[in-house]
């Protein structure tokens, strides 16, 4: 049967250069100092009976099962608690130790229901192994006093059942929830025989302040603490190692299987960026992959007011291809495009962008990272030399002080926020950059020591300032920029900040921000050690997204916080492979690798690679597709895994842009939005049906291992190679290793990579060469990528989206913990339970203005259009700022957003965007023509299956 975790050693790993000798039952052991018996016994291959004591815990020792005698110490210390000393000599077996180990467990299975032939936890039990390995054979105590049997089961949460009748109190789950998640949801209520674990204030799972990560569930040694799903379907027979689809974080986890049936997803003990560690969604929102709206059958129409007809895959294939070439032939070459995606993987990616230039035979690829993180390629490339952040996740563990701006990692990337809380209750000190009171701001036993709750828009003048602080207070890091960096440029940009103009004072009026706690703020992040800074799309998704990028990059130079452990420039990368989808060459103007199109010697290449004259002139962007389809001359769109007319802002003006072309392919999972305006839908694959690589947001590549057959007979990678051959490009790929071996030819910071290394070190990360065969956790050792880091002057130009009298508040957006991006995964998961809709939050000042009370329906307009959302009242957003997010279609939150955009990268503006707020009753007239539009191509749909069924 399959075995819970791959190892377990007791207590954590401790490190350091001093050494301690001990003897374990006649054996002689060298550890770390720090390190408790109960590891030392393990690691020597002694195996010490444990029921509260986990490697991932620090030890509590208050199972009383783990005790051993020791020469000279008094009593029966629990070798969980007792830390090695030199020359000990410790004793783990004998008739004293066995008698007092069998009576502890009496006390345990005295008050334990004996179900275990019908428990969930059968054969994988802690408790049930050691009372094996103790010897229990009888209970004395009986079963007639009081006990707690009777308890009533929780079963409130979607995901998990707590049994409180199978509870040990060996506080596991507690100290999870404390240590791992640092939630702090769950607790020891009462004393003695009254002790039981307790979420909140004695509240159910649901109705508490639980996260649903499922720390407490992995940690607990009995069934106390159970998946509904292995409740369901029993125990899994094998496991494969994967990674996971959701944020960027990219956590590694085994999918424990019954054949092709997932049981669950258990978070990887070994998994480099997650150390065993998940949360809600990657743990236990994949019912996506198995949904009944799954399409698994491919489909042709020549319009989109045509029923969809399910056809073979010859015929979707050959269909697709004849249709590109057509609007080719009568339009030209530039008439069509690709679109990759950042959930699928860097070989899939890759197989897009080289169908589009070498197929196609343009450069009219794009990614979903245009809408996200394109200014974080443009505004590091020219700073520092590279299009990626700096550190891997364990560095935050050496920072001192936390830089946090425009980034929520709570709810976008909950397991290294788990991490980064970890290192703030260590006393890592925290500064919080955001126009919301995110849950960072203020969380048990954290509290940041400022939150600089700037105006939206107004990143640039905040950064500025902060670097005026530094340089006009002297606290630059002189040596570092002389050694390091491009000297001149350097004096020019400190020329530049110096100015009056870009003083906290000066700048007060613009951001909001008092300048005594800017100044303060500067003083603490360059002063206090390691300064590390993470930012998110608060960041990226504004008019002058790469300048503030730049002014991040600027700042961390300045103090010398680049190029070793706990400090660095730290883009928290939204989507699972947002890094990889760049790294890969979906921009069109980049070719794998970051190297522009127009360089012969880069182009010369992959021309000699791929057989073919490539074109040297970038092609089109995504808002320039949308430009050039709504002028007539861009007709024809490959979508691969991205839901454009969700996702991007201005939906009317994207769905216009979408109804003018001729061929649409969309190749997913389901028939979302933009896949209603298409000719030709392609299934797709999920994660867990496909081989490939992930790259994570601290360029880590990681494997995706196949669990199952791909539902829909292909795996995505497989799709793209038969469009291409019906094209007449012919790709030979047999497996996708062979994609990635040619990567790693043709890309310098991959050519050490391959699905071989990977399996033997788990991961890497790039760059991974010559010079760094193990991969580069820490970028920027010695010097810069580019040689000498370069200064950029950041001047400050406030937006063109302005408020007024007729829209007079600013909106912001971003995400939610239990959805995901647009929501095509998690809105089909019971993660709804948390949040079934998309909800404005308005301060209460502009609430009572406007005669809004919390539920009530609130029309939203702006520039761009209206729609109808419910009121949230909160004080987390300031008044004149309104916030909602984007998971729902319905909710039509892109359809308010403009076509602003970042001056370089054309990344979208969403976190600016000037509205009113009014007290409606109805939807909105674009809601009312969305659901109609939606009723229609869901009956174009239905007709399909129906037509499948009578062809049957």
């Amino acid at each position: 049967m399959l075995s819970i975790v791959e190892h377990d050693y007791g207590t954590p790993e401790r490190t350091g250069e001093k050494l301690v000798t001990l003897t374990i039952d006649d054996r002689e052991v060298t550890v770390p100092e720090g390190t408790s018996v109960m590891r030392a016994a393990a690691l020597s291959d002694v195996k010490i009976p444990k029921l509260c004591a986990t490697e991932t815990l620090e030890a509590f020792g208050s199972c009383r099962l783990c005790l051993v005698q020791i020469d000279g110490m008094k009593g029966l210390p629990a070798s969980c608690t007792t830390p090695v000393a030199q020359g000990m000599v410790v004793h783990t077996q004998n008739k004293q130790l066995a008698d007092v180990r069998r009576g502890v467990m009496e006390l345990y299975i005295s008050d334990h229901p004996l179900d275990c032939l019908t428990c969930p936890a059968n054969g994988h039990c802690e408790l049930q192994d050691m009372a094996g390995v103790v010897g229990l054979r009888d209970v004395r105590y009986g079963y007639q006093g009081e006990n707690h049997l009777e308890s009533k089961k929780d079963e409130s949460n979607p995901y998990f059942t707590f049994d409180p009748s199978k509870c040990i109190v060996c506080s596991r789950c507690v100290r999870a929830c404390d240590e791992q998640q640092g939630t702090f949801a769950l607790t020891i209520q009462g004393r003695g025989f009254e002790s039981k674990v307790a979420a909140s204030q004695d509240e159910s799972f649901m109705d508490s302040e639980c996260v649903s990560c499922g720390a407490c569930v992995q940690a607990c040694p009995t069934a106390t603490l159970s998946e509904k799903s292995l409740i369901q379907k029993g125990q899994a027979e094998h496991s494969v190692t994967t990674t996971c689809a959701y944020c960027g974080v990219g956590c590694s986890f085994r999918a424990e299987m019954q054949g092709e049936e997932v049981v669950r997803m258990v978070p990887n003990l070994d998994g480099h960026a997650n150390h065993g560690h998940s949360c809600v969604k990657g743990r236990f929102a994949i019912g996506y992959a198995t949904h009944a709206d799954r399409i698994l059958k491919p489909m042709i129409r020549k319009q989109i007011s045509d029923p969809w007809r399910e056809v073979s895959w010859e015929e979707a294939i050959a269909y697709a291809a004849s249709e590109m070439k057509r609007i080719q032939a009568k339009y030209g070459r530039n008439s069509i495009g690709g679109i990759t995606s950042s959930r699928c993987t860097n070989e899939e990616t890759y197989l897009v962008q080289k169908l589009v230039r070498a197929g196609f035979g343009n450069n009219n690829v794009d990614t979903c990272a245009r809408v996200c993180h394109s200014p974080t390629g443009y505004g590091l490339k020219n700073t520092l030399g590279e299009s990626a952040g700096t550190q891997n996740f364990d560095s935050v563990m050496q920072a001192d002080v936390i830089f946090v701006i425009g980034a929520n990692p709570t709810d976008g990337h909950p397991v290294f926020a788990s991490q980064m809380k970890r290192r703030l209750r260590q006393g890592a000190k925290l500064i919080v950059a955001d126009p919301r009171t995110i849950d960072l701001v203020r969380t048990p036993h954290i509290q940041a020591q400022h939150h600089l709750k700037l105006r939206p828009g107004t990143n640039v003048a905040l950064i500025n300032s902060l670097a005026h602080v530094v340089v006009t207070e002297g606290l630059v890091k002189e040596d570092f920029v002389r050694a390091r960096c491009e000297v001149d440029s350097f004096e020019k940009w400190r020329k530049f900040v110096s100015l009056d103009k870009n003083s906290p004072e000066s700048m007060e009026e613009i951001t909001g921000v008092p300048a005594s706690e800017v100044r303060a703020a500067a003083r603490l992040y360059a002063t206090a050690g390691n300064g590390a800074i993470y930012y998110g799309l608060g960041v990226t998704e504004h008019s002058q997204g790469s300048t503030m990028v730049m002014g991040i990059a600027n700042l961390a130079m300045a103090t010398g916080n680049i190029g070793r452990e706990g400090v660095g420039v730290n883009p928290l990368r939204g989507q699972n492979n947002v890094q990889g989808s760049c790294d890969m060459g979906s921009f069109p103007h980049e070719f794998p690798g970051y190297r522009h199109v127009s360089d012969d010697k880069v182009r010369s290449l992959f021309e000699g690679a791929w057989g073919v004259s490539l074109q040297n002139e970038p092609g089109l962007r995504i808002p320039n597709m949308f430009e050039a389809a709504l002028d007539g001359d861009f007709k024809g769109l490959y979508i691969e895994g991205e839901d454009i007319a969700q996702s991007d802002p201005n939906t009317q003006h994207v769905t216009a842009a979408l109804t003018s072309m001729e061929c649409i392919i969309v190749q997913d999972l389901f028939l979302n939005e933009s896949a209603k305006f298409a000719h030709v839908f392609l299934p797709g694959s999920s994660f867990l049906e496909k081989d490939g690589t992930f790259t994570n947001a601290e360029r880590r590549i990681s494997r995706v291992r196949q669990v199952m057959r791909p539902k829909a007979v292909y795996a995505d990678w497989e799709i793209t190679q038969l469009l291409s051959n019906a094209l007449g490009y012919p790709m030979t790929y047999k497996h996708p290793s062979e994609i990635m071996d040619e990567i790693a030819r043709l890309t310098p910071t991959f050519t050490g990579v391959s699905y071989q290394r990977i399996d033997e070190l788990e991961s890497i990360q790039w760059p991974c060469n010559e010079q760094h065969p193990d991969g580069t956790p820490t970028m920027h050792i010695g010097q810069f990528v580019r040689g000498k880091g370069k200064f950029l002057l950041t001047e400050y130009v406030p937006t063109a989206e302005k408020v007024n009298a007729k829209y007079p508040l600013i909106l912001t957006t971003g995400r939610i913990l239990s959805q995901y991006n647009v929501g095509a995964q998690t809105r089909r998961t019971e993660n709804n339970r948390w949040h079934d809709e998309d909800r404005l939050e308005i301060h209460p000042h502009d609430a009572e203005e406007r005669g809004i009370a919390e539920g009530d329906w609130v029309g939203i307009a702006s520039r761009a259009g209206d729609t109808v959302l419910r009121a949230r009242v909160t004080e987390r957003v300031q008044p004149g700022v309104v916030y909602t997010t984007f998971h729902f279609p319905e909710s039509g939150a892109n359809v308010i957003t403009t076509e602003n955009s970042d001056w370089a990268t054309n990344c979208p503006e969403y976190k600016v965007t000037a509205v009113q707020a009014t007290r409606v009753s109805q939807p909105s007239e674009w809601q009312k023509r969305f659901r109609e539009f939606t009723e229609t191509q869901e009956s174009l749909l239905k007709h399909a299956a129906a037509d499948a069924v009578a062809a049957k």
